[in-house]
């Protein structure tokens, strides 16, 4: 028969090395939780910025669809000018594009300024060159049909006229 004493020695020898390994595992599970939250923290932050820029941004498509009827309504009125009419007609399209313009800028849709500004491939559409010494080359001469920023994004880019050098300038040079 075996002393009490050493059965509670040899319970503590093998009982030593197990709670180093049990020390060992909650410590790799407190780790992996943190790991996990920190994770979880993450996933939350990322999904409010992209809540947050899809509200931003959720008046886009509906502005793109309106652009048209805006872009006629300014063709209308430039047909207007063109024959001399400046009465009511006129003035009340002129109210109708400025009140449209103005609910579009509350949502952060404003129309960028193109005529002589250098070209840039980001907010412009070329669609023809015109050859000129006036101004230099790649120029914005002519807006076609203008561009509209949704806060810091190009909603539609402008369709514009660009200088380019005349063919017997660029020949001399």
């Amino acid at each position: 028969m075996e002393n009490p004493e050493n059965q509670q020695a040899q319970a503590g020898a093998e009982s030593a090395p197990d709670m180093a390994e049990l020390i060992r595992q909650r410590d790799e599970f407190r780790d992996m939780v943190k790991g996990v939250r920190a994770e979880f923290e993450n996933y939350q932050k990322r999904q409010q910025r992209e809540l947050a820029a899809e509200r931003k941004f959720a008046q886009g498509p509906l502005a793109l669809d309106l652009l048209p009827a805006i872009d006629n309504l300014d063709r209308a009125l430039e047909s207007a000018r063109k024959s001399g009419d400046s009465g009511p007609l006129a003035t009340g399209i002129q109210m109708v594009i400025q009140q449209m313009l103005d609910q579009l800028k509350r949502h952060g849709i404003v129309r960028m300024e193109a005529r002589h500004q250098p070209y840039d491939a980001a907010k412009h559409a070329a669609v023809t060159q015109i050859p000129t010494t006036e101004h230099p080359p790649m120029t914005v001469l002519e807006v076609l049909e203008p561009g509209y920023m949704h806060h810091d994004r190009v909603l539609r880019p402008a369709s514009v006229a660009v200088a380019v050098a005349p063919p017997v300038a660029a020949a001399q040079e």
